[in-house]
């Protein structure tokens, strides 16, 4: 009745494994407590879960985030920690089977489920805003995106106590994901977290799509457009094209494990190359996913922050527009070292070097920027800072091994785990954390307190470079990536470093947790009136803080690139209309919920091999899509009456004269 599932699953013998659930256990049940105590269930669920305001979906992306933030790093604390000791003759404190599950549930969760939800995150609060529309196109698939998300964070979360994960790495290489090398669970619980994610997030690259080409503002023409929409628009442009590649491989390696197919096979005509060339075609795209909305936030940032125009914008957009296409033609890098033609290599290596030409342009302009303006050294420009100086030296590197003779030397090496972290956290996580103390008055109404979010600035800095720093060292003197213990007494002082490094970023997320407890006590102190803190250039900033469930009582008409920065110089910020008009939005409703829990039921089930609740799950996810469907009454009208009050204390609130006098 219960597939593979039974008592055996639970990893009884291992402290760590059922320390970290009861942990994790613990502390739900605080909040369940909290939750019961205070009496806000049915607040909860009717105005944030079942919730289609995209602001309010765009805080919980970034609270999932931020969760599945803290289950990575924790990963990263375990591998650190288990090299440093693992020297010379001690094997350290992990088991090897128990270290590859580790770095893969690492690898996959700071891409997927931490990296991804934060961006869509981010996206959901502003994009809407910056184009002057009250939602996105299509708000139930905005709420159904974000449960497929959650669904699939659950299912690795719950691989942590129930079963195992993957020991194939966050890439899944064949045939290691095959039934003969991995015959438990732990591949499944990769597969279907993955699946049931991409189809979410899939799902937020159409919407956005369609958000952003048809419900601009009049006026905003698309070389209007703020930097961060379009980074977003090509983002998702990117996921429309490659998540369908990640599907389809990982349907052909589910039909392999299930069915007994052969695609990924060593016999019967299976190709296991063939997977390598589609993860990659995926793969290498998702790296620009998760690091072009961060690029757009930079840009918004600093010319914020540097009270000045952006420089080029035109060569801005058309370097986005590069990088988008670029990013498809240089998956082969990730395997120059596999028996590829020289061509073929010589093809690739000169397209991952021209790439490099779009990034630079960027960050030429971003500090052209930044030249004779008026800056303010706030967090949000703390982190851009950060992000230019230590993303420079990993985009170095990355040019390095764009050459295939050097990849040939340093491709299984520490030292390509220095360059892709050197590009992703700087390039994705210094940008999403740049672009949360930035908006976060925007979507709560009050800023983060300072002093802290520059402490935790400086430990994410300084422990970054230690952490990855001694990497490249150990890359050059041969120390292989994935080892859990190792004999050589050399690498071992780089590591005891590296390991430094990560409990000094260990402290920076302490701070963050901190800056957002002292933010929330002084958020009166903290609080922004004026729905512009920053003194802001792109429409967002136009609407109160945190803005109504309309976003703008009267559509904004727009005529230059920063559109409320000229609307400002004018006189023209927050114009009173003659006449309000009734408002039509969307209804909350449960149904992407449901589909959700159907969805993690559906995943678990098949995982284990219950075939009857995989059936009910999948049947129920049928029953809600149809009910869904014939809904007629799913929207709601905001009188005109109900308008102008709202806008009018909003108004009375603001100060005037202290904005006037500025």
């Amino acid at each position: 009745m219960f597939g593979k599932l039974g008592l055996a699953a639970i990893p009884y013998h291992n402290l760590i494994t059922m320390s970290a659930v009861a942990g994790a256990a613990l502390l739900g049940l605080v909040i369940l407590g909290l939750v019961t105590y205070y009496r806000k269930w049915t607040y909860l669920y009717k105005e944030w879960l079942t919730s289609f305001d995209h602001k309010k979906i765009g805080i919980m992306y970034i609270v999932l985030a931020l969760v599945m933030l803290l289950r990575g790093f924790s990963d990263a604390i375990l591998m650190r920690s288990q090299q440093a000791v693992a020297a010379g003759g001690s094997l350290g404190y992990l088991s090897p089977e128990h270290f590859n599950q580790i770095f893969s549930a690492h690898g996959s969760i700071m891409i997927i489920f931490m990296a991804m939800p934060f961006l869509v995150g981010l996206m959901n609060i502003v994009v809407p805003q910056q184009i002057g529309a009250r939602d996105v196109a299509f708000p139930f698939l905005n709420s159904l995106s974000l449960w497929l998300t959650t669904a699939g964070a659950l299912l690795i979360m719950v691989s942590l106590g129930v079963g195992e994960f993957s020991q194939a790495g966050w890439s899944g290489y064949t045939p290691l994901t095959e039934q003969q090398y991995s015959p438990g669970v732990g591949v499944d619980y990769w597969i279907w977290s993955f699946q049931i994610a991409g189809i979410g997030t899939t799902l937020s690259g159409t919407n956005f799509l369609v958000t952003i080409l048809k419900m601009r503002a009049p006026g905003m023409t698309p070389m209007r457009m703020p930097l961060f929409v379009w980074t977003s628009f090509c983002t998702m442009v990117l996921v429309v094209w490659a998540f369908p590649v990640l599907t389809a491989a990982l349907a052909m390696i589910t039909l392999d494990r299930y069915l007994g197919m052969h695609f990924f096979t060593n016999d019967l005509g299976g190709n296991m190359m063939m997977y390598a060339n589609l993860f990659w075609t995926w793969g290498h795209p998702e790296v620009y996913i998760v690091i072009l909305p961060a690029f757009g936030i930079f840009s918004e940032v600093v010319a914020t922050f540097s009270g000045k125009r952006l420089f080029g914008y035109g060569s801005m957009v058309y370097a986005t527009a590069a990088i988008t296409i670029l990013s498809f033609s240089v998956w082969v890098h990730h395997f120059f070292t596999m028996g590829a033609s020289p061509n073929v290599n010589i093809f690739f290596g000169i397209a991952t070097m021209l790439i490099a030409i779009p990034t630079g342009v960027k960050t030429f302009n971003w500090l052209f920027t930044m030249y004779r303006g008026r800056i303010r050294f706030t967090t949000p420009m703390y982190w851009a800072l950060g992000f230019i100086v230590t993303f420079a030296i990993g985009g170095s590197a990355g040019v390095l091994l764009a050459m295939p003779p050097a990849d040939y030397v340093l491709h299984n090496s520490l030292f390509l785990i220095a360059h892709f972290h050197n590009v992703l956290i700087p390039g994705s996580l210094f940008g999403f954390m740049a672009g949360y103390c930035y908006w976060f008055p925007k979507a709560t109404g009050f800023r983060l307190q300072e002093s802290w979010g520059k402490r935790a600035f400086w430990c994410w800095q300084i422990g970054f470079m230690l952490a990855f720093f001694p990497l490249y060292v150990l890359g050059f003197m041969g120390m292989p990536r994935r080892l859990a213990y190792y004999a050589t007494p050399a690498w071992h002082p780089p590591l005891l470093v590296a390991a430094l490094g990560t409990a000094v970023i260990g402290l920076g997320i302490v701070f963050l947790i901190i800056q957002l407890l002292v933010s929330i006590k002084e958020r009166q102190a903290l609080s922004d009136r004026t729905g512009d803190p920053w003194d802001g250039r792109t429409l967002e900033w136009m609407t109160s803080s945190p803005p109504a469930v309309y976003n703008f009582a009267t559509t904004p008409v727009v005529d230059d690139i920063d559109a409320f920065m000229e609307m400002k110089e004018k006189g023209a910020a927050h114009p009173r209309p003659d006449q309000y008009n009734d408002i039509e939005m969307p209804k909350n409703a449960p149904h992407g919920l449901i589909i959700g829990a159907l969805a993690f039921g559906f995943g678990f089930a098949m995982i284990w091999y219950i075939w009857w609740l995989a059936g009910l799950a999948a049947l129920g996810m049928l029953v809600t899509v149809i009910a869904r469907s014939m809904d007629d009454d799913i929207h709601y009208i905001i009188p005109a009456a109900e308008v102008e009050r709202i806008e009018n204390e909003r108004f009375a609130s603001w100060p005037w004269s202290r904005r006037e006098s500025t």
